[in-house]
């Protein structure tokens, strides 16, 4: 059992969404609505579906072919603005056994520029409302090791706590032993937190464990207390919590160990490294 809240939202529930939502593809307007639903394909975090009035049809190109899915039969369209083209970007549900869903348009997240709920950008996916995140300060001392090796140490920490995954705790970075961190080029983008500023990966010995630790020098407002701290996977080193070690857990980010804190968090590739 984790020590943590699960996601439990089921698969196919459909909410309304309270917030104005536009996205844009080469300069181009291609939704504005105040009409989107919620729609969970998995427990971890909704899609919106989008009314097709309120969807720039000119912007859309037939493909001739339809597919039928779990939430009813889709025609797939390629999403065209002025010399961009994205193929099977948007997929319209002519018919759907959900409640709702019929006559909306379900967009690939990545095939757009940039989404915004009301006038703030939304990175990776759409914010799921029965998500709480807090960062809380905290004097539970914290200890960081891997095969041996303390990473960090501090005597208070800040205390991601992000409902349906594992508590992250972010370091000051005096309390980082950066002998063993080594700078990478990866980074990655979380709807609640914003973009990661560094990524490092961790040399153990003889062994380098790829960016296995982040910070975000500047988060979103709500996670301000995190600002220019360092978080590790819990899922790939050992944390210590007031000299006990915690089982490193399993999430849906590693499939059989875990990525990034970006449940979230679909990864922008950058070179020298990818991922998170």
């Amino acid at each position: 059992m984790n020590d943590y809240p699960a996601a439990i939202t089921a698969v196919n529930h459909v909410e309304p969404v309270p917030r104005r939502i536009r996205a844009f593809l080469a300069g181009e307007k291609v939704l504005d609505t105040t009409g989107a639903l919620y729609v969970w394909e998995w427990p971890y975090y909704p899609q919106y579906y989008i009314p097709v009035a309120d969807v720039r049809g000119d912007l859309l190109i037939p493909e001739g072919h339809t597919q039928q899915s779990r939430r009813g039969r889709t025609e797939a369209h390629t999403l065209q603005a002025g010399r961009v083209q994205r193929p099977g970007a948007a997929r319209l549900l002519t018919d759907s056994p959900v409640p709702g869903l019929a006559g909306t348009v379900r967009f690939d997240w990545a095939a757009l520029d940039a989404w915004f709920e009301e006038d703030e950008q939304v990175f990776v996916h759409p914010r799921n409302p029965y998500v709480r995140v807090d960062a809380l300060r905290s004097t539970r001392p914290v200890r960081v090791e891997l095969d041996g090796v303390v990473l960090a140490e501090s005597p208070a920490p800040v205390m991601v706590f992000e409902t349906g995954l594992p508590t992250r705790y972010y370091i000051n970075p005096t309390e980082i032993n950066f002998d063993h961190l080594i700078p990478s080029g990866t980074v990655t983008r979380c709807p609640y937190k914003g973009t990661t500023s560094r990524y490092w990966s961790v040399r153990a010995g003889d062994t380098a464990h790829p960016d296995l630790a982040w910070a975000y020098d500047f988060p979103t407002r709500q996670l301000q207390p995190i600002a220019g701290l360092v978080a590790f996977y819990n899922e790939k080193v050992d944390l210590f919590v007031c000299g006990q070690q915690l089982e490193r857990p399993k999430t849906h980010f590693f499939a059989s160990t875990s990525s990034p804190d970006t449940h979230a968090t679909e990864s922008v590739q950058t070179m020298p490294l990818t991922t998170r």
